[in-house]
């Protein structure tokens, strides 16, 4: 266990055989991280280790239900993420940034793995707290080349006048959940760079994604990448050629795939010789995949079937969105309809005719069928890693029509067809 001083308390009471390493002032039983600088420089192994011996344990983000354990090996993300370095198209000399949490898996992927592989420079800039024009002028000062930060980092970013900063990036990333095409229209005008989707999971290393030099379509997060077979399964667990699960065959496995997780929840996944990621994405006539859902967020709307992605993308090209979750809202009519929780860019504020112009942008933007139909402004409750959980958000408004009670900032399209 290693912990920074001022969390050393919260282990009080806690028992069992570990090594407990603090960062700052000890207490009794505590080693000092600092002390590590004194060690023998000289490493002997007590024995020899196999690669497929256990190496790192992850949380999945936990966004649909409760996080699983991934057990990673020596082989899984060491090697597997050869197809991430290929991804990010890192190069040796370069300097790599890669915003995200030690606690997320994408911290290995970016922090570690994929540019110890390339002989890559991994950059790290400390703060307390995220601030968009002091991870610019890093950007700027700091002569950064490759980054990649999650959707929520470019939504930030582009609130502030990008074209001002003069970066000498030649790579711009994001991964973790899929990106709107909005953010990546504002990025190509300010800096002539196309922020490049991937995909992949805390299960395995980057599955699909634009590798460098790939024409990037609108949307689409890719092709598969190297060292990965990647097939789209419909509901009865056949092959589809154009819309299903996302699935990697078990016949000859990747080597970016987990073991198994370290409970009974591995059977379920590694099922019917496939693994089963839990995404559904749809694939076009040249091989691209453009991601749908998760399974558990795709719902259906007076018998539609919806994808949030698709609504939430049309949301944020409205100028006062800086970011939306949408999730089925039960209605006695149609079984359910789409409702957007919203939070706001800077200089704006919650108001009945703000609601009123954000419905009206979707309505023009969306077939009538996907129309959005409710909207409220509200903080999104995310995990460590930054991705939304729209579970919470599911569960608080199947809660919320039950009861008949209405948010402060919560408004119906049926009472603004007079605004």
């Amino acid at each position: 266990m290693v912990a920074g001083a001022a969390n050393l308390s919260r282990f009080d009471g806690v028992t069992g055989a570990f090594t407990k390493i603090a960062v700052g002032d000890v207490t009794s039983g505590w080693h000092r991280y600092e002390s590590a600088r004194h060690a023998d420089l000289v490493f002997t192994p007590r024995g020899a280790t196999a690669a497929r011996d256990p190496m790192l344990m992850y949380f999945t983000s936990g966004t649909t239900a409760h996080p699983k354990l991934v057990v990673h090996t020596h082989q899984s993300y060491p090697v597997g993420h050869l197809s991430t370095m290929y991804w990010i198209g890192l190069q040796r000399g370069d300097r790599h940034w890669n915003i995200s949490s030690p606690g997320w898996a994408k911290h290995a992927w970016s922090c570690v793995f994929a540019p110890w592989n390339a002989e890559a420079t991994v950059f790290i800039f400390n703060y307390a707290r995220f601030h968009a024009k002091a991870v610019l002028d890093a950007l700027v000062q700091h002569r950064v080349t490759t980054l990649c930060a999650p959707p929520t980092v470019w939504r930030m970013l582009i609130q502030e006048p990008l074209g001002d900063y003069r970066v000498v990036l030649r790579e711009a990333l994001s991964a973790g959940e899929p990106l709107n095409p909005e953010v990546i229209e504002r990025v190509e005008h300010a800096w002539g760079l196309t922020i490049r989707d991937g995909y992949g999971q805390t299960e395995t290393t980057a599955q699909i994604g634009n590798s460098p030099g790939q024409a990037v379509k609108a949307g689409s997060m890719g092709r598969p990448l190297p060292g990965y077979d990647v097939v789209l399964l419909d509901p009865e667990g056949r092959v589809s050629a154009t819309e299903g699960e996302v699935c990697l065959r078990l016949d000859e496995p990747p080597l970016g795939l987990t073991d198994g997780y370290a409970d009974s929840r591995t059977s379920n996944a590694m099922r019917g010789g496939y693994y089963h990621t839990g995404d559904i994405a749809s694939r076009d006539s040249d091989g691209y995949f453009t991601f749908v859902g998760r399974a558990d967020d795709v719902f259906k709307a007076s018998d539609y079937r919806l994808s949030p992605f698709e609504l939430e993308s049309a949301l944020i090209e409205h100028p006062a969105v800086a970011e939306a979750a949408v999730v089925p809202s039960p209605d006695p009519l149609r079984q359910a309809v789409p409702k957007a929780f919203v939070t706001l860019a800077a200089g704006f504020s919650p108001s009945r005719e703000l609601a009123a112009a954000i419905l009206a942008h979707c309505r023009n933007t969306l077939a009538s069928y996907k129309r959005i139909r409710r909207i409220e402004f509200a903080p999104l409750p995310k995990t460590i890693s930054g991705k939304i959980r729209r579970i919470e958000l599911r569960q608080a408004e199947a809660a919320r029509r039950a009861s008949g009670e209405r948010g402060v900032h919560e408004f119906f399209e049926e009472d603004l067809w007079e605004v």
